[in-house]
């Protein structure tokens, strides 16, 4: 096996590096994987990191470093090369090893011990549960539902948690518009609906639901509920002063229907959350993402957290007051300016919360915290973990990955997405017309902070340029291969594997040992897209191989190699299709 085969070449160099330069022989050595396979199977740039050391030239150093290198039956070749580059060429049984060991290690092939099981904590998606999610959430819930596998897949004992947002502002609004939706229905056709409330169908299936469990108990009358209400501005005026007239319309409107309905705000309230949670909830489900942790904000003031919060900071001098509210110095870690955590009325900002949030993930004792945010929250970063370091934390066990959006585009034209216009491609729309696993897939295929265009007509196309339809189909293949054969799968790890001698079944075998190294790159750069990366090239080298070798031929010591080839291929593209969340039929 190749990740074998890396250590053992690791020791021999190890070992010719004592001998020409003992003084560096903790340098670390580099060995990668030439892109062109006529350089060998590894190259190491370890000459050219020890010439300034050593004053010599790159290429001499490398001659120096092959003349001490052990003998081992593992080096078929090595030469230097370019600027002082050593490659080498492995024997074929390194190489072919690897079927073995992915035949007997099955679902666990590719698992490291990484991570050390160290605790570590994903939070994602945590999308206000203020309308269904959309197509943009689905990137943000495939790539935190595969980073969580991944990490878990090399060695980290995983915690995966979505932020309940069920506190403040935004859930009064939703809470409004459907209570406003809810007086329509009673006749209450007086009260224009604010252009800043929540739009949505949603929002009227919920105030029909309303009517139909609590009859007429919310209904109040117009006139007070637009008493002492600012006029909204003309909706054709976007001007900064017609904004803040129709914010201030609307918290007025929600000023008034809390007064209005009393202990029955709360009922609306828990209504209008509890059917978008449950909602959301059950999207991610049925798109395979789970959480461990649904972690409510409310509870943060329930207990007492963020007053506690804000109190650590003031005691540590890291807050001010001005205009009657709090603000922290943020100024001091690098924020543009500094941020208000309390405001003159007493009320607690979005921020404070967020610090005491991160307090808590914290005291329950995570060794990493990895939140994933949408790329709109950049400047969010640098508050966050100066309020961690102003609480006397470690502001580096934090990090912080951002997800752009994904952009969906139908017949040319992008789709809008504001959940507040109700104008917006939701999650289960795309996944009902285009699949789970082309959606868990297409969601990957970038890096996270790279711009992502959803492209529809390929990601439902059964081509070979459908990458997802490519990997299946491949596992679909050899499904075929393997119930043709009709064999008892467990002799095949007594197949001969020197039988397999060409140049294909070589290269596919080193890509098959690839495997554990691409996870573990992948999990130290929490990039679950190379693993999507590597499945692509993985199954273009089965379908080379299948196209150009028969699989069932009469030669049985030959066919029972080829057999386990490529049944381990279709071990491995389980275990990397698995781990991003995606099928693998047995048939296509």
């Amino acid at each position: 096996m190749a990740h074998d085969s890396k250590t053992q070449l690791t020791a021999l160099l190890q070992q010719a590096l004592a001998s020409v330069a003992p003084a560096a022989a903790d340098t670390p050595i580099q060995l990668e994987r030439p892109r062109d396979p006529g350089h060998g199977d590894f190259a190491t740039n370890l000459a050219m990191q020890l010439a300034r050391a050593l004053k010599k030239n790159p290429r001499e150093i490398a001659q120096r470093l092959l003349a001490e290198l052990p003998v081992s039956s593992l080096v078929v070749k090595a030469e230097v090369a370019g600027a002082g580059f050593i490659n080498f060429t492995l024997d074929s049984g390194s190489k072919t090893r690897a079927v073995k060991t992915v035949l007997e290690a099955g679902e666990a092939f590719g698992r490291s011990r990484l991570g050390g099981g160290q605790k570590v904590q994903v939070e994602f998606v945590s999308a206000n549960p203020t309308g269904p999610l959309h197509v943009g959430h689905g990137r943000g819930a495939a790539y935190g539902a595969s980073l969580s596998s991944l990490l878990a897949y090399a060695g980290w004992d995983v915690t995966r948690e979505y932020y309940v947002n069920d506190a403040g502002r935004q859930m009064d609004i939703l809470a409004l518009s459907t209570w406003l939706r809810y007086l329509e229905l009673h006749g209450i056709c007086s009260i224009d609906f604010p252009p800043n409330g929540y739009q949505g169908d949603y929002v009227r299936s919920m105030a029909e639901q309303l009517k139909t469990a609590r009859a007429d108990r919310y209904v109040r009358p117009a006139e007070a509920v637009l008493a002492a209400t600012p006029g909204i501005p003309d909706p054709a005026r976007d001007d900064p002063e017609a904004k803040a007239q129709r914010e201030s319309h609307l918290d007025a409107l929600i000023a008034n229907a809390k007064a209005l309905l009393g202990e029955d705000w709360h009922a609306v309230h828990q209504h209008a959350l509890t059917q978008q949670l449950s909602d959301g909830r059950s999207d991610l489900e049925e798109f395979g993402v789970h959480f461990d942790v649904w972690f409510s904000e409310k509870s943060l003031f329930d207990t007492g957290l963020v007053a506690r919060c804000v109190e650590k900071l003031e005691n540590a001098g890291y807050l001010y007051v001005q205009d009657g509210a709090k603000w922290f110095k943020s100024t001091a870690f690098g924020d543009e300016k500094d941020r208000v955590v309390q405001r003159e009325n007493g009320i607690y900002t979005y921020f404070a919360s967020d610090i005491a949030y991160h307090l808590n993930k914290y005291e329950r004792g995570f060794d990493r915290i990895i939140d994933i945010w949408g790329a709109d929250h950049h400047g969010y970063i640098a508050r966050v973990k100066g309020a961690i370091q102003a609480l006397g934390l470690d502001p580096e066990k934090l990090q912080v990955v951002l997800v752009q959006f994904a952009v969906l585009y139908r017949n040319g034209q992008k789709a809008s997405m504001s959940t507040r216009s109700g104008e917006f491609v939701t999650l289960r729309e795309l996944r009902d017309e285009v699949g789970n696993d082309a959606c868990r897939f297409f969601y990957v295929l970038r890096k996270a902070d790279q711009h992502l265009d959803f492209d529809l007509d390929l990601a439902k196309s059964q081509s070979n340029e459908n990458p997802v339809y490519y990997i299946q189909y491949a596992h679909a293949r050899i499904c075929s291969v393997m119930n043709q054969w009709g064999g008892d799968a467990a002799s095949l790890t007594d197949a001969r594997l020197a039988r397999l001698d060409n140049p294909r079944e070589l290269a596919l075998s080193s890509r098959l040992a690839e495997f554990p190294e691409v996870i573990e790159a992948a999990a130290r750069d929490l990039a679950p897209h190379q693993v999507a990366f590597y499945l692509k090239d993985l199954a273009a080298e089965f379908h080379a191989w299948y196209n150009a070798e028969r699989m069932l031929v009469e030669d049985q010591e030959l066919k029972l190699a080829r057999v386990a080839l490529a049944a381990a291929v279709r071990q491995v593209i389980r275990n990397g299709m698995g781990m991003l969340g995606v099928s693998c039929p047995a048939s296509m």
